[in-house]
């Protein structure tokens, strides 16, 4: 199941839609919005019995020498729970091609070598114990990367859409997450197309007013996007919310979707969202008003009494009230404190625009109780981020993505 949502105040997402895009707009008295249909990519053509080594092998040899991907591994955190070959190191880059295409330490996959078969199968992916991997990431959306968010002193070429497509697929599949959790969605097309060979369902959940709308050459609005191997989980049903400030509907949506381990039957409720940007006093405390509206809504579809994880770019550094508001109202804790020692990382984006450098913790993965986190994956050291920080030739987005292992408790 694909779909394509319209965010209202709490809507359910039942039955299959077709891919049509609507939205309600809030209006501009500065400007004229400009929808366009997600059609950007239709050049992109990605074939049915496509696999993610294929795919990984086509993103590797089509980016240029000067755009190798950054290397990254997973750090386990709990050894008595490893796989063998799912945590090992990730190779990256253009040395994937001489490792069988084995990349950020995960399941090696079988190779299609007759046909065309989307069924994808793995050598791994039998698990009988509630174990799998969620990935979140902000891709950052190209039309505001291009227009909007006045990134100063990338190399040349950083934001060219064509390169930064195959960075953003390169950088998904190769962590082979069997949840995935965007934000900042404005090619949603595209990944369904590209996911879906791959064994993936998602859906997605536009903001009633995107700024993307209101720029030259945009794609459609921006948004959320949650993807699910259906070879793993069964959908039971998803959500979306526009999320509210005093009773008042924001500019900010969130998904949620109920799933179901295929292997154990046990249930996990899996949430994607994206906080209203921008720093202050008075911003801050509209976002915490968003983390309640959230937890609330999490708490009225019954999310709080199973195993539940809530992933996204909260645009909040760890001390500002709405992350404890999160943690405390659904009783949740971030699991990369795991490996902090209790705090978060150094960073989840690293920018220079026009008014200074940011360097600062925005994204997180929280889970509760009834969940466990196995391993994280590690954050690019300073070297790797480069002086020009990010987005750069090697990385698509001026965040990191974010991933980790988690198996369900009794």
């Amino acid at each position: 199941m694909m779909l394509t949502v319209r965010c209202v105040s709490a809507k359910r997402i039942a039955e299959p839609a077709k891919n049509i895009l609507k939205i309600s707009r809030m209006g501009s008295f500065t400007s004229v919005p400009a929808l366009r249909e997600d059609s950007q990519d239709i050049d992109f053509e990605v074939p049915q019995c496509a696999t993610r080594e294929s795919l990984i092998h086509r993103c590797l040899s089509e980016l240029p020498m000067t755009a190798k991907p950054i290397s990254r591994y997973f750090v386990t955190l709990n050894t008595k729970s490893s796989k063998s070959g799912r945590y090992t190191n990730f190779t990256s880059g253009r040395e994937m091609e001489n490792s069988n295409f084995i990349s950020p330490g995960l399941r090696r996959l079988s190779f299609i070598s007759e046909g065309c078969d989307s069924s994808n199968a793995t050598d791994d992916i039998g698990d009988k114990d509630g174990r799998f991997r969620v990935l979140t990431w902000n891709v950052l959306a190209q039309a505001l990367a291009v227009s909007h968010d006045n990134f100063v002193g990338l190399p040349e070429g950083t934001l060219d859409w064509n390169l930064r497509r195959l960075h953003i697929l390169h950088e998904i599949i190769a962590y082979d997450p069997d949840v995935i959790c965007l934000q900042e969605v404005d090619h949603f097309n595209f990944l369904k197309s590209c996911l879906k060979p791959l064994g993936y369902r998602g859906v997605f959940c536009s903001k009633p007013d995107s700024p993307c709308i209101y720029l030259a050459d945009n794609n459609g609005p921006d948004g959320c996007a949650l993807f699910f191997r259906h070879d793993k989980f069964d959908l039971i049903s998803a959500s979306s919310r526009i999320i509210e400030i005093w009773k008042i509907q924001s500019n900010q949506v969130c998904i949620l979707a109920n799933l179901r381990l295929r292997e154990t039957g046990q249930q996990v409720a899996i949430v994607t969202t994206h906080l209203k940007a921008r720093h202050g006093g008075l911003l801050a405390t509209m976002r915490n008003e968003q983390g309640k509206d959230v937890a609330n809504f999490l708490s009225s579809c019954g999310a709080t009494s199973k195993p539940l994880i809530i992933c996204g770019d909260f645009n909040a550094v760890p001390t500002e009230p709405v992350v404890s508001t999160i943690k405390n109202r659904l009783a949740v804790k971030s699991a990369y404190s795991n490996l902090y020692n209790g705090e978060e990382p150094p960073f989840t984006t690293w920018k220079v625009r026009g008014d200074g450098e940011y360097c600062h913790t925005l994204d997180y993965i929280f889970h509760n109780k009834y969940c466990s986190v196995d391993s994280v994956l590690s954050l690019p050291t300073a070297d790797q981020v480069g002086p020009t920080r990010l987005p750069n030739l090697s990385y698509p987005s001026d965040h990191v993505s974010i991933a980790c292992d988690i198996h369900i408790t009794n």
